[in-house]
């Protein structure tokens, strides 16, 4: 068991090392958390993702899940069967009416932080709020796309203030 630990989870159309997660693999690290970004681009079924996750049984006294669109209902949806202690969402893919998007997470940790930008033209801003709000999740809307990749360092920022959170309970 590596403790502390963070899991990323990618996008649809992205990997597991894209900008966004290298560059928030670094902030992790410099907090001294391990950290894990399993590639998914084999699968476009957000199910078979969860599965992957759950698989991989990841375990940690401390453990972090970090997801973008995709991945963020990823791993809102593997908190039930993971529990970890945090949660990371950038622009996450929740509230879809399709079959294999539309479950409603469960069991989502109290140190929650969901990442939204204003002009995302994928994520409507309206379901990250009924997310945010069913879980008293912190959100942070942001001048940006779906991509958040011209946020780096406010990405940067709010998880090494969720990871210093983690770290001090």
């Amino acid at each position: 068991m590596t403790d502390p630990l963070i899991v990323f989870a990618h996008g649809k159309e992205s990997g597991p090392w894209g900008i966004k997660i290298r560059h928030l693999a670094a902030t992790a690290e410099r907090r001294g958390f391990a950290v894990i970004s399993p590639d998914y681009s084999h699968t476009q079924d957000p199910q078979a993702r969860i599965a992957q996750l759950l698989d991989l049984r990841p375990q940690a006294r401390r453990l972090v899940l970090a997801g973008s669109s995709m991945g963020g209902y990823v791993s809102a949806m593997a908190c039930a069967a993971l529990r970890p202690q945090a949660l990371f969402l950038m622009a996450p893919a929740l509230y879809f009416p399709y079959p294999g998007w539309d479950g409603e997470p469960q069991d989502i940790p109290q140190r929650c932080t969901v990442v939204h930008g204003w002009h995302d033209d994928i994520v409507p801003l309206a379901q990250v709020q009924r997310f945010a709000q069913k879980h008293r999740a912190a959100l942070h809307v942001l001048d940006s796309g779906h991509t958040l990749n011209d946020q780096l360092p406010m990405l940067d920022l709010l998880l090494d203030r969720l990871l210093a959170d983690v770290l001090a309970a």
